[in-house]
């Protein structure tokens, strides 16, 4: 019932926003159609450092709040607190980002275009607002409204990208006097990307109301500090962790081995990301649903043993993810413009860091459960060390491949760090045997695909379907009760669909 109910939530939580992910997905051939590689560089950077500062600023208190929610009984004391403290934080960030934007902007060697400063503060502090209301969410277990709320945020987003970047050059080519000019200049270019992520973002902080009317005018002294000993070690480690996750892109820019193609190769590198999204769609669904699960089971007698049949389950899923994307890889292509497709080959690698950035959450379990997120900051904080030692290595000789082995390399050894960690402190009986075979099956499977001339695209394709029923026959064998478990989740999720 366990696994029932953490599937459910995963898919009621991931159904609709993977669906809607997958839409802000196709906005990548919007982009790499449209802009060329060093313009698109620009948002790579500056997204870059928007996932840093977000961690920053919301410093660990997502995790915080179920822990605390959990330990207080859900006194409502937790969530006003909670609140409180990020709005205070976000409101003296918001303050020196508008005052100051302009020097940051020549900081960043982006002198001419200081406004971009302003809108991606404005954005970052609706998106940090709005965390803990989110958050609220998934402990209240309201899946549906957290997904319609995400996705309707994705859904405001691509149509403003779709207007402000299709329709409306289009509308002024055919009608120069159209309405229109007023409120398109041509020469904000990529900044119209950043216009609709903040228009979107605004709009969510908004609907949020409900959740914001949930707070009270409390601020419990007591509860914060306890709270900020708990959340202060995991803001370390969610700092360390999004030098992991995007330091890498920060760095191309000073790093590559020749400075005159540099943004060009931070936008094609930023664009091969991107199409690692499909892996990261399912790891989010996923961690959006198991981090409130993990809390409430970690009082049960058979908690060990759960997260055990979690971890499993979850590495199937990205392992046939991770195939269906590596074989049909020339297909997966087309969603960038043919000046990203140079970096094809780096692709394989991203998907199988994100694989493995999800079984470092699955994880990390131990230390969150038993109060040691100490040794979880440490833990990322080698990862961190890894990832900025590797990029230095690497990306002068290597380039945006230096950058996507590092990711690998760091995922890889924050797993085999953490596992044999937890074996000591909080046993969890994975079944490592297991999970390495279906690794080693599907890496088997998708090599030839990757190396081998096949002639033609028709035997290739056929190639791919026939790996992916070798990989299927192989988890039926090993798992004969994973289909009739699949088939009462989905049926259970969608009764769930049906009554809300």
């Amino acid at each position: 019932m366990q696994l029932k109910s953490l599937a459910k939530q995963t898919v009621i939580y991931g159904l609709p926003s993977i669906v809607g992910r997958f839409l802000n997905f196709l906005l990548v051939p919007l982009y790499t159609y449209n802009f060329a590689p060093d313009q698109y560089g620009i948002v790579t950077e500056l997204y870059a450092y928007v996932a840093f500062l977000l961690v920053l600023l919301t410093y660990g208190m997502e995790t915080t709040f179920f822990r605390f929610m959990q330990k207080y009984k859900d006194d409502r004391r937790v969530y006003s607190t909670s609140v409180w403290s990020i709005a205070a934080t976000t409101a003296v960030f918001l303050s020196l980002v508008v005052g100051f934007h302009n020097q940051i902007g020549q900081k960043m060697g982006y002198p001419e275009a200081g406004q971009y400063i302003t809108w991606f503060g404005i954005i970052l502090s609706a998106d940090v607002l709005a965390a803990i209301p989110f958050c609220l969410l998934r402990e209240q277990n309201k899946a549906m409204r957290f997904a319609l709320l995400k996705s309707l945020n994705i859904a405001v987003n691509i149509f403003l990208n779709l207007f402000f970047i299709l329709y409306c050059p289009a509308r002024l080519q055919a009608n120069p006097d159209s309405w229109l000019r007023f409120i398109y200049d041509p020469s904000v270019g990529v900044g119209y990307i950043f216009i609709s992520n903040l228009i979107a973002s605004l709009f969510t902080f908004i609907c949020l109301i409900p959740e914001w009317r949930q707070m009270r005018f409390v601020f419990s002294g007591k509860i914060w500090r306890e709270m900020m000993v708990y959340t202060l070690p995991v803001m370390v480690w969610g700092m360390a962790g999004i030098i992991n996750g995007t330091f890498d892109r920060i760095l191309l820019r000073y790093l590559n081995p020749d400075p005159a193609t540099a943004m060009s190769q931070l936008g094609i590198y930023g664009a091969c990301y991107k199409l690692s999204i499909i892996m990261t769609l399912f790891v989010q669904a996923f961690r959006f649903a198991a981090e409130p699960f993990f809390f409430k089971q970690m009082d049960s007698g058979d908690a060990q043993a759960t997260y055990a049949k979690v971890m499993k389950y979850f590495v199937i899923t990205c392992a046939f993810i991770y195939l269906v994307c590596v074989l049909f890889l020339d297909q997966l292509m087309y969603f960038v413009g043919a000046d990203y497709r140079q970096g094809a080959d780096v692709v394989p690698i991203l998907l199988m860091a994100n694989l493995f950035l999800g079984v470092f959450f699955n994880l990390s379990v131990w230390y969150k459960v038993s109060d040691k997120t100490h040794i979880g900051m440490y833990i990322s904080l080698i990862g961190a060390a890894i990832t900025i030692g590797m990029n230095f290595l690497l990306i002068p000789v290597f380039g945006y491949h230096g950058a996507a082995w590092t990711a690998l390399s760091c995922y890889v050894v924050l797993s085999v760090v953490s596992y044999l960690w937890g074996q000591k402190c909080y046993p969890v009986p994975y079944p490592i045997k297991r999970i390495l075979l279906y690794l080693a099956v599907v890496v088997g499977i998708g090599l030839p695909s990757l190396y081998l001339s096949f002639g033609s695209t028709w035997l290739k394709v056929v190639y791919g379907f026939a790996g992916l029923l070798v990989f299927g026959a192989l988890v039926l064998k090993k798992e004969p009760g994973l289909p009739a478990m699949a088939k009462g989740i989905l049926n259970h999720a969608k009764s769930m669909v049906h009554k809300r």
